[in-house]
């Protein structure tokens, strides 16, 4: 794949030109956004292509050119109308109206081969009238990192977007968080919807019940066409969305990821993670871990995440009762702790090896796993990756066999509590049949790859960029990512 600038022409037979563009949510009219144009770069070179997913929008990888994704995604040519969209957030725990896309917007709609309707959504592609001050620009390191987190996360199986493309720009740009100044680029996401919890707070603020009527018939014929004919479609959307959201944040939770800005802006109405800013896996099982420097109160926490999303999906019934009965609303956000319990469990004992375990013991492992974790401070990931690779059936015989030749259990001396988890997963192991170990291996391998995107490993894949310019590195983390190396 030869990653380049391409002249300054545009293809007729550009094949995201020629894609099937829907006007679903255009076809809303134009309370709901405003109409922007791009603005124009001093300089195109495709970064990242992500041949991975094309294929879900018809289109062979191969007949697609660098210089397609540059014409259609960096400069924007023969793509109107491009939306950006408005709404409002609880940015913090505080009510902020001055929202909207203020450095993106929706280039369309596109149905994929799969049925289902996706979004293309810029991120870096200038100001609109709700960039508030700023140049509505993306810094070169902010998309690398938010690809990276966008693979890592659908290969580690969060219901999550993942970026098309990732263009540098040729500007120069001032961050308080970057050294300055910095290189720019322009993004592209695919994901089911941008339309975020905000959306609806932005029309209950407004006033506009209508507004909020209209707005989700649409999100249940695009995003839950299953409910359409259903009397009580409203209740049952509300009862889905809770049910999506707490199983996505359970999967952040085994994975290991903090998200770090769950502001309800942030909060897709489709149950879907996106938009990746100061995000970072947990190195080591801290409940308190903040992701992001601004996070003083450690708000977005990782332990607090499954609280956050459940409270944010409360202050969402505000607007929702525009449409939906109030004792619908509550009767839906009830299940919310089953719905994640039961999907972190599911989660946790993949980490461990196991599909289906009706074992007694289940509940007393999962919880000496997070004790040792934590206890220990042991890497989160390297102890389920050390578990993988060092998994023998001889861990059936002998419970001292248990990780005895791991790079790491030994090294922690005596501790009572990995001793008692050790007895417990040997005699889960004995209820097994010995040709069921295999299984166990593969689940092992399949749920804890060795490839853990922690920060330092992001810095030495940046640092070569920034340094030399060097992208080898990070196209050599996305295979071993893609590959679940």
């Amino acid at each position: 794949m030869t990653l380049a600038e391409t002249p300054n022409n545009a293809n007729s037979s550009n094949p995201f030109l020629t894609l099937n563009y829907e006007s679903a949510l255009e076809s809303l009219g134009d309370d709901y956004y405003d109409e922007v144009a791009p603005a124009e770069f001093p300089q195109h070179i495709l970064r990242w292509r992500n041949d991975a997913i094309l294929p879900r929008l018809g289109l062979n990888p191969q007949a697609v050119t660098d210089e397609d994704f540059i014409t259609a995604f960096g400069k924007f040519q023969e793509r109107k109308p491009l939306l950006a969209l408005r709404y409002h957030g609880y940015q913090f725990g505080e009510y902020n109206s001055g929202l909207g896309d203020g450095r993106g917007f929706l280039y369309g709609q596109v149905r994929g081969t799969d049925g289902e309707l996706y979004d293309f959504g810029t991120k870096g592609s200038g100001k609109t009238p709700y960039s508030r001050g700023g140049d509505g620009m993306l810094t070169l390191k902010g998309g690398v990192r938010e690809v990276i987190a966008a693979e890592a996360l659908h290969h580690l199986g969060v219901r999550t977007s993942r970026c098309l493309t990732m263009i540098e720009t040729g500007l120069a740009l001032w961050r308080g968080d970057e050294p300055s100044p910095t290189r720019s680029s322009v993004m592209v996401r695919m994901n089911r919807s941008h339309i975020r919890f905000g959306t609806f707070e932005r029309l209950h603020y407004l006033r506009r019940p209508d507004l909020t009527e209209k707005l989700l018939n649409h999100v249940i014929e695009q995003y839950y066409p299953h409910l359409i004919r259903e009397e009580d479609k409203y209740a049952l959307f509300y009862a889905e969305l809770v049910q999506r959201v707490a199983e996505l944040v359970a999967q952040w939770m085994a994975a290991g990821f903090c998200h770090a800005v769950l502001n309800t802006d942030n909060m897709s109405i489709s149950g879907e993670s996106f938009d990746y800013g100061p995000y970072a896996f947990i190195p080591t099982y801290d409940p308190y871990f903040t992701a992001a420097y601004f996070d003083y109160y450690r708000r977005y926490c990782y332990s607090y995440q499954p609280g956050i999303c459940k409270l944010n999906l409360d202050m969402l019934q505000e607007p929702l009762k525009a449409v939906i009965a109030p004792d619908d609303l509550e009767a839906g956000l009830a299940h919310f702790d089953d719905y994640y319990h039961t999907e972190y469990r599911s989660l946790m004992l993949r980490k461990l090896g196991f599909e289906q375990l009706q074992n007694p013991g289940v509940n007393e492992l999962l919880q000496l796993t997070i004790q040792f974790l934590q206890d220990s401070q042991v890497g989160y990931h390297q102890f389920f990756s050390e578990m993988a690779r060092t998994f023998s059936s001889k861990w059936r015989d002998d419970p001292a066999f248990v990780m005895h030749n791991s790079d790491i259990v030994p090294a922690l001396g005596t501790s009572p509590v990995f001793d008692n988890w050790s007895i417990l997963y040997h005699k889960i192991l004995n209820d097994f049949d010995p040709d069921q170990l295999d299984t166990i291996a593969q689940t092992l391998a399949v749920s804890n790859p060795k490839t853990v995107l922690l920060r330092p490993v992001i810095e030495s894949i940046w640092e070569p960029i920034a340094q030399e310019d060097n992208w080898q590195p990070f196209y050599e983390l996305i295979e071993r990512i893609q590959s679940r190396d």
